[in-house]
C-alpha cells in the first residue's frame, strides 16, 4: 500500500526537461520527494514520476499549453520511486533561445493547497472515466465542460483552486 508524502511548507521542487521531455536539471527538492538519484533520474523521461492515478488528459493539455509557449498551472499526483505518491500544484513554462525559439521547459512546483486536491481529485476521477470509455479525446471534452461550467478558462481555475 502506498502512502502519501505531504510537502514540506517551504518546498520548492524545480527541473527542466528538454523538448522530449527528458530530465536536464532537478533540484534537491525533486530528488528529495521522488527518492532519486540524480544519477537515476538524469536524461530520462520526466513520466518517471507519473503516478498511474492522473489523467492522460491533463498531460496533453500541458504539452499542448508549453509546445506554444504558454504557460500553465496543475495539479499533479507524482510517485515515488517507492510508489509512495505526493501531491504539487505546478507550473511550467517554456524557456527560450536568443532567436525565440523554444530550447527546454522549465517547471517549478510547490505544495498544493489540501482542499484543492479533494475537488481536483474528483475532476481526475471523471476524466479517467472519460478516458477509459472515449480516449484522450473524450477526456478532453469532459475537461472543457468542467472548465466551461466555472466561466473561467483553463489556467483561471486552476489559480482559483490554488489561492
Amino acid at each position: 500500500m502506498s502512502k502519501e508524502i505531504i510537502l514540506e511548507a517551504n518546498t520548492l521542487i524545480t527541473s527542466k526537461t528538454d523538448l522530449k521531455g527528458d530530465i536536464i536539471y532537478a533540484n534537491d527538492d525533486f530528488l528529495k520527494y521522488a527518492g532519486y538519484s540524480m544519477k537515476e533520474i538524469l536524461y530520462k523521461p520526466h513520466s518517471i514520476v507519473r503516478h498511474p492515478d492522473m489523467p492522460k488528459t491533463v498531460f496533453k493539455c500541458l504539452w499542448d499549453y508549453i509546445q506554444e509557449g504558454k504557460e500553465i498551472f496543475a495539479f499533479v499526483k507524482n510517485k515515488t520511486k517507492y510508489n509512495d505518491y505526493y501531491w504539487v500544484f505546478t507550473n511550467v513554462t517554456a524557456s527560450y533561445d536568443e532567436n525565440g525559439n523554444i530550447i527546454n521547459y522549465y517547471s517549478v512546483r510547490r505544495k498544493p493547497k489540501q482542499e484543492a486536491i479533494a475537488t481536483i481529485e474528483k475532476v481526475y476521477q471523471i476524466l479517467l472515466e472519460a478516458e477509459k470509455n472515449g480516449g484522450i479525446k473524450a477526456g478532453i471534452e469532459e475537461l472543457m465542460k468542467i472548465v466551461t461550467s466555472y466561466n473561467m478558462n483553463y489556467n483561471q481555475l486552476i489559480l482559483a483552486l490554488q489561492k
